[in-house]
């Protein structure tokens, strides 16, 4: 499997953290105006009737739904980016885009409008926007807003990990000090594909005697960063592409978790495993996932 690692030990220069920085304080400027707006469209969109006429289509599988609010979003940070970094390319999951290499100062900006839109659609409160800045293939800098709490995750390379809640106080992240398997809580998610779904609850039904229990929120953004924030010690998946993870990733490298990452220019479809522990169970959860074969990519068939 191709992987990239998300280091947390090296300090950015001067220059550098104040680089780092200014792109994490654009993102998180970004998903905070972007969730008030899914915060207010919602029930313009969704209301006591049902789904106005057009708000929702779906994409590759019939489960797999984007509605209009989706592309609102991506289009109102696709406009403010270019107010605020124009020329800088982005790859969003409605609007597309590459990461193909330019060269290693270039800064990419990696978008999901709105992570966990089945969560959106049903009124569930579990979905968020996503903001990261990558460089040279790894993100710098990312903000992930949960919407419906209206709480902001943020971090810059090398500058750590924090959530601002409702009430504006700040928490800086740490992964939870969970040094067993066995007690680890741990989140999933599954595809929209019957084959790689059917193969990825064969593999919940394998690691599940292991630990302590396992979750599953429907937004892979928040997994990672309930991560970083110890509600629970662990998240894997396969088949997430870079808009999934880019931002939370980073925020839970940022807190001390153990990441192991696809590049980020591998396609979703691709079906290569994330994943992102605490480090007291990281080594014992890859021996695990080792076990039942879960490092193993599960492609779409």
């Amino acid at each position: 499997m191709s992987e990239t690692r998300v280091s947390v030990t090296a300090q950015p220069t001067a220059a550098g953290a104040a680089d780092v920085s200014e792109l994490r304080r654009i993102a998180v400027r970004l998903a905070e105006t972007a969730a008030a707006h899914v915060r207010s469209r919602r029930p313009e969109v969704f209301g006591p009737d049902g789904a106005r006429d057009g708000a929702v289509r779906t994409k590759g599988h019939p489960t797999d739904p984007v509605t209009i609010v989706d592309t609102e979003t991506e289009d109102l940070i696709r406009r403010l980016l270019d107010e605020a970094r124009p020329g800088d390319p982005i790859l969003g999951e409605e609007g597309g885009g590459s990461l193909a290499d330019t060269d290693a100062d270039t800064v990419h900006w990696v978008v999901d409008p709105i992570d966990g839109t089945v969560n959106f659609l049903y009124g569930i409160p579990g979905y968020a926007i996503s903001v990261a800045a990558v460089r040279a293939g790894a993100p710098v800098a990312g903000a992930v807003v949960d919407v419906a709490r209206a709480a902001t995750y943020s971090a810059a390379s090398g500058l750590g990990a924090t959530k601002v809640a409702a009430d504006g106080s700040v928490d800086h992240l740490r992964c939870a000090p969970v040094r067993s398997a066995a007690l680890a809580l741990v989140a999933t998610g599954f595809a929209y594909g019957t084959q790689r779904r059917a193969r990825q609850a064969a593999l919940v039904a394998e690691i599940l005697p292991n630990i302590r229990d396992i979750r599953r929120f429907g937004a892979a953004a928040l997994d990672l960063c309930f991560v970083a924030e110890g509600r629970v010690d662990a998240y894997y998946e396969h088949g997430l592409n870079a808009w999934d993870w880019a931002a939370g990733a980073l925020i839970a490298a940022e807190a001390g978790a153990v990441l192991r990452l696809p590049a980020a220019t591998s396609p979703g479809s691709a079906g290569e495993l994330v994943v992102a522990a605490a480090p007291g169970v990281a080594d014992e959860l890859t021996e695990l996932f080792d076990r039942v074969g879960a490092t193993v990519a599960i492609p779409d068939a």
